[in-house]
């Protein structure tokens, strides 16, 4: 069974570029970076040696269904044969199925890393394999074996669920009335972050932490989708999109600081590559400050 009549093609980003498959099925087309943007998935994180800067997986969409009155139904089960089971049941009522799972297992995947946040839409099956869209840079519209994609959504681990599965049912949301909402409580998410590993705290510490990390960070970062210049492109992309359809200052300013905090991002990313951790530490203890003030401008955002 293969759905018919799927927008079977991927972005940049994992979770958005799902939730794009499952939105435009249900007669919702929206960009890459309003997506990123309303669902407020702005973040930052550095854990060991991962480097993340997003929210938490699942988090954005959440946050984007009840800003958007959209219905999300998501299901977890501890039986791969349930699981599956779910994913069937979705399937047959002709609508596209987000799931959660660690992307090592997957056969299309060239780069063998273990991680548990990834999310993928799967719009058919047939007796061997699973067909799923996943992120421009992953290939798209793609395939794995069924065994595969069971090994992967029943990975236990860091940021791992339990056989994940979501669906998005739409009506007719009012993007403009979201916008004020979705940047303040990102913004305010972002500077309240509880521990220092986090928000702007989070990349001053990086900034006492790069030297321990390895060159492949920075590779990961800047091309693997966990952080890195990606989010910052999105979310810069998303205010120009917001003051398209709303006027606000604070919107305007917060804009032109994203446009030259992406681009930051990608220096820090090269001088990781390139073992220059000095280099990288001096950019992202600025950034610290940069971020810090951007998000305070959008606690102004008064629309």
């Amino acid at each position: 069974m293969i759905l018919q009549d799927i927008s079977a093609h991927g972005t940049h980003h994992c979770e958005t570029s799902t939730v794009g498959v499952l939105l435009r099925s249900a007669g919702i087309d929206l960009s890459e970076p309003m997506l990123f943007g309303l669902g407020s998935g702005l973040g930052f994180v550095v854990w060991g040696g991962f480097v993340g800067g997003r929210v938490k997986p699942l988090n954005l969409t959440r946050n984007l269904a009840a800003r958007l009155g959209l219905e999300l139904s998501v299901k977890e089960t501890g039986s791969p044969r349930k699981a599956w089971q779910n994913v069937l049941a979705e399937l047959a009522t002709g609508r596209p199925v987000g799931l959660q799972l660690d992307c090592y297992h997957l056969e299309y995947f060239t780069s063998k890393i273990h991680f548990g946040g990834h999310v993928v839409a799967i719009y058919g099956y047939d007796e061997q394999l699973a067909y799923l869209v996943d992120t421009e840079q992953q290939g798209g519209a793609v395939a794995t074996s069924l065994e595969s994609l069971a090994a992967a959504r029943a990975q236990r681990g860091p940021m791992t669920a339990r056989n994940l599965s979501f669906t998005l049912d739409g009506g007719t949301p009012d993007v403009a009335a979201a916008v004020g909402p979705a940047v303040r409580a990102n913004a305010a998410d972002f500077l309240a972050a509880p521990i220092s590993n986090l928000g702007y705290r989070g990349i001053a510490k990086m900034a006492t932490l790069v030297g321990e990390l390895s060159p492949q960070v920075g590779e990961l970062m800047e091309r693997g989708g966990t952080g890195g210049a990606l989010f910052r492109n999105l979310y810069r992309d998303f205010l120009a999109e917001c003051l398209t359809l709303v006027h606000d200052p604070a919107l305007s300013a917060a804009h032109d600081m994203y446009a030259e905090i992406a681009l930051r991002w990608t220096d820090v990313a090269e001088a990781i590559s390139t073992g220059s951790p000095e280099q990288a530490a001096q950019v992202l203890r600025d950034l610290a400050v940069r971020e810090r003030v951007a998000m305070e401008t959008l606690t102004n955002v008064r629309v």
